[in-house]
């Protein structure tokens, strides 16, 4: 990755909320993890720019799934979805020609329709963060949205993709515009001909962020998948996050793989947390789930396990170099750790009252909660973001957050569908 330039760069402090209250077994209440904000001292708008075919409702999904996975509520608006509802799916390629009046006048309709549902989100609907779908590549619209932003006290963050890569291009008409319901029932040749021509239409007036012009506004430049990035006024901790998240993406495909330890001495036993050893049938697994993978024949794959022994023996059977993470570990039951849930209720009946209310938020006494271990699970996010193919051997409650991640699960769904 080269150069990451920054334009009078100023961090005015953490935006986030942080004060989302867990229970804990001293009975006070406690600030949580940043990772889980509950307010946003301002609402934003995250607005996409770039032409067509360049991976913009790709990062916008991304984007989405990782606001809400940390706790930020967050939905995306595409206003190719607005404008196809409007007028039609398929629109021949001079409906979108810079000087068709007709096209330009019915597309920012939908741009402004779309916009209006995004102020509304945002301001009535308790909404923190809405990404703006479009190519939005013209200035002046640019401007609209800034203006109607800013008149809703709600702050703008543009994402600029920009790739020259004319092969990616392509494979990017293939692979999305000829699924598209734009092009649905049309043969692909005379498809692929229409959607070239709307590239050149919106090449014509394709006004990129630039340097000078825009060195007052929040932006970021993707380049050629993330080979050049570039930011521009980083004013505040959400958008430092988000730019840091967008290093972090890669358009290759890989295989990620996510599997609990082998059965453990404690888990026979019914206990919770600890750090025992497999049991016999935990080491049968582990041999069984080396097989399953050599079988595979995975190219470069890497093996993540957590610190525990449970995780690293499971391990140990694929004969191949691991690396252990901290933040791969079983949620810290605290004071709970190595008692059965028995135990628990016996001991601590109104935690285990308070654990079934609340799975997401509640907190061990001296332990964790589902959404401090979202934040310690960060890192592990980010790092799978940037890989190719990994295993990763860790434990029930990792493994639902790191799925709840995957799948765009609810912070709700976190402890009860995902702990089926």
């Amino acid at each position: 990755m080269s150069g990451f330039p920054m334009r009078s760069s100023h961090h005015l402090g953490v935006d986030l909320a942080t004060q989302v209250r867990g229970r804990s077994g001293s009975g006070v209440d406690n600030l949580s993890s940043p990772s889980c904000p509950q307010i946003l001292q301002s609402k934003l708008c995250i607005v996409t720019v770039g032409l067509p075919a360049r991976g913009k409702t790709y990062i916008a999904m991304k984007l989405a799934r990782y606001l809400r996975w940390i706790g930020i509520d967050t939905k995306v608006f595409n206003v190719g979805n607005y404008r196809r509802k409007m007028f039609g799916a398929y629109q021949p390629h001079n409906f979108y020609h810079p000087d068709n009046k007709e096209g330009v006048d019915k597309r920012t309709e939908c741009a402004m329709k779309a916009l209006g549902d995004v102020i509304n989100y945002l301001n009535l609907e308790n909404g923190q963060v809405a990404v703006f779908d479009a190519t939005n590549t013209t200035r002046e619209r640019r401007r609209l949205i800034a203006q109607k932003c800013q008149d809703s006290l709600v702050e703008v963050f543009y994402i600029e993709m920009i790739c020259d890569d004319k092969e990616l291009i392509a494979e990017n008409v293939k692979a999305v515009k000829l699924t598209s319901p734009d092009y649905e029932g049309i043969d692909d040749d005379e498809a692929i001909a229409d959607f070239s021509q709307r590239l050149k239409n919106y090449e014509t007036a394709y006004e990129p962020l630039d340097e000078g012009y825009d060195r007052d506004r929040s932006w970021v430049k993707l380049a050629d998948v993330n080979q050049t990035i570039m930011a521009n006024q980083i004013l505040n901790h959400l958008q430092s996050r988000l730019v840091y998240f967008l290093m972090n993406l890669h358009i290759k495909k890989r295989n990620i793989y996510i599997c609990r330890h082998g059965e453990s001495e404690f888990n026979v036993q019914g206990r919770v947390g600890g750090d025992s050893d497999l049991s016999e049938r935990g080491k049968e697994f582990a041999i069984k789930l080396a097989k399953f993978i050599h079988d595979k024949n995975i190219p470069d794959l890497k093996v993540w396990t957590s610190q525990l022994k449970r995780s690293m023996q499971t391990a140990a059977y694929l004969n191949m170099e691991s690396e252990a993470w901290k933040s791969l570990c079983e949620l810290d039951a605290g004071a709970c750790d190595a008692l059965t849930y028995g135990e628990i209720q016996e001991k601590f009946p109104e935690e285990f009252a308070h654990r079934d209310q609340d799975k997401y938020n509640y907190r061990y006494p001296r332990g964790e909660s589902y959404a401090d271990l979202v934040h310690r699970l960060e890192p592990v996010i980010m790092e799978l973001e940037r890989q190719e193919s990994v295993l990763v051997i860790c434990h029930q409650s990792v493994m639902r957050c790191l799925l709840a991640y995957f799948t765009d699960k609810e912070h709700s769904k976190f402890g009860t569908q995902l702990a089926k």
